[in-house]
């Protein structure tokens, strides 16, 4: 396991940090991951590269985000939507996705995550496919999004887990319930397996 932290400047995004994990990684490959551009950052959108596209039926490249800010005026609704700031934060995640060609948009049946996942499926013409946050990667999940571009959108404590179960590892712990704008990127091809955390807001 190895990790490396950079600190990159965007035009009008701050990517504040990106931790990378790898297992059995080959360093050549991890370089031209990183800086030869499998993903390059355009003000607020991600693009992917030719190099990606052009593995696109071997490499299964996941986005894990947590839901957008939520309504707290009600302590008692265990089912709130997204405040005036949440819905703003999923048009910028529409945004942040407008480059990346995805397969599919996956959310928890939650009125959150659901209004967070809506902007960027309805930009892709694709439905939202709910998942049980209950059974992780399981290999309903993995058959179906193999090869594919997916997004994943969860929880403050299903999100890191649901990038721990595709890692095989115990690598991100929960997110802080005032941070709303990680972004995990994980790539798998075969054995190898990659993450990139950003911090978007």
């Amino acid at each position: 396991m190895m990790y490396n932290k950079y600190v990159v400047e965007g035009t009008s995004i701050s990517l504040h940090y990106v931790h990378l994990y790898s297992k059995n990684i080959n360093m050549r490959f991890l370089y031209l991951f990183i800086f030869v551009g499998a993903f390059t950052f355009t003000g607020c959108q991600i693009k992917t590269s030719t190099a990606d596209t052009a593995n696109n039926e071997s490499v299964t490249t996941y986005y894990f985000i947590r839901h957008a800010e939520k309504d707290r005026s009600d302590p008692e609704n265990r089912n709130p939507s997204l405040t005036d700031s949440g819905q703003v934060r999923a048009q910028n995640w529409m945004r942040v996705f407008n480059d990346v060609a995805l397969d599919a948009v996956y959310s928890t049946d939650y009125n959150r995550t659901q209004q967070t996942a809506a902007p960027t499926a309805a930009s892709k013409s694709l439905s939202i496919l709910s998942y049980n946050p209950s059974t992780l990667n399981d290999s309903i999940f993995s058959g179906a999004t193999h090869g594919k571009k997916v997004l994943v959108v969860g929880h403050s404590n299903t999100t890191p887990s649901f990038v721990n179960a595709v890692l095989g590892s115990t690598t991100y712990s929960d997110i802080d319930d005032t941070n709303n704008g990680n972004l995990y990127i994980v790539r798998v091809q075969g054995d190898l397996k990659e993450a990139q955390l950003l911090q978007i807001n």
